[in-house]
């Protein structure tokens, strides 16, 4: 596999958001990050609506 064609800023800061190594990030299948990012939103607008 791969390794996501995302910039190293791009890795850093979903490194910080998501609390995982950036080689964990630079790893992981797309779909998994897609879904982590997809789940961290949703915190994020739980938080912001109460």
């Amino acid at each position: 596999m791969r390794p996501l064609q995302i910039s190293a800023e791009t890795a850093q800061k979903l490194s910080k958001s998501l609390n995982l190594p950036i080689e964990q990030i630079m790893h992981m299948p797309q779909h998994i990050l897609i879904a982590k990012l997809a789940e961290l939103e949703k915190q994020e607008n739980n938080g912001e609506s109460e």
